[in-house]
């Protein structure tokens, strides 16, 4: 598997979206994330050139996966990382390997989906289903978007994004998007040991802020924060979500005397 890698420091190892890869999902912040930490990050099965499973998708794989790639990259013990669809499998591979995950952070992210979010899943598989990029590429730009930020869009910048949702989604992207059908981490969030921040979005139309509210509230001392932004945090808030995540782990891993882990 091909796995990026960069900065010195704590091991912080990433989990993306689904439809997405580790640029798309946190291209903007990486090297933020990098003066502090020692950045891994490997794509899902079905994204980049990471080829799908002939046994199919599955939470516990996605989250093995994660796991798997960092230790070969040699983090034995990490900081976990997740947005959007990747803070369900950081939750799961967190409650499958506890020995290895000291801190999380979930962004834009939820514990199981309700029927609003899988209906903008179920529209975006349909709308994929019918080969017109640029609608699918629209729509994606109104649910993935915050309303204060596409308001403040030129038409060329507006253009330039659609130009690039239309240039193609991951080719595991309807299976990974399968996966919400099946998705519930609820059981899972009692047991969280680890320190965790949930980082909320109030404009988020895709991961609504409940969700990161039911995540905050079913893990033991789990700290929430807001940014003012929709779902694409990365594209709308960087420099303020890369301070949350450097601020609030550079304190969780250096309570647990791992701050000057490499």
């Amino acid at each position: 598997m091909t796995t990026f890698i960069q900065g010195s420091g704590p091991a912080l190892v990433l989990a993306h979206g689904a439809g997405s890869d580790i640029q798309d999902s946190y291209g903007p912040i990486l090297g933020e994330l990098a003066l502090g930490f020692r950045v891994i990050g490997t794509d899902f099965p079905g994204s980049g050139e990471v080829p799908l499973p002939s046994s199919g998708l599955s939470l516990d794989l996605l989250a093995d996966h994660v796991v798997e790639s960092a230790v070969a990259a040699g983090a034995e013990s990490f900081a976990l990382s997740g947005f959007s669809m990747g803070t369900a499998v950081a939750v799961r591979a967190a409650a499958r390997h506890p020995e290895r995950v000291r801190a999380l952070v979930l962004s834009s992210g939820f514990a199981r989906p309700n029927p609003r979010l899988m209906l903008v899943i179920d529209t975006w598989r349909a709308l994929a289903r019918t080969g017109d990029d640029r609608t699918l590429a629209s729509y994606l730009s109104l649910v993935v978007g915050g309303a204060t930020w596409l308001d403040a869009r030129s038409r060329e910048e507006v253009e330039e994004q659609l130009g690039l949702f239309a240039a193609g989604l991951p080719h595991g992207t309807d299976e990974q998007l399968a996966l919400f059908e099946h998705i519930d981490v609820r059981g899972d969030l009692p047991g969280i040991t680890a320190p965790t921040l949930v980082v909320s979005p109030t404009e988020d139309v895709l991961t609504t802020p409940s969700h990161s509210r039911e995540l905050a509230d079913g893990i033991p001392g789990a700290r929430l924060e807001t940014l003012p932004c929709g779902h694409a945090i990365a594209a709308e808030r960087p420099e303020e979500w890369a301070a949350l995540i450097r601020d609030f782990l550079s304190g969780a891993l250096a309570d647990q005397g791992l701050s000057d882990e490499s």
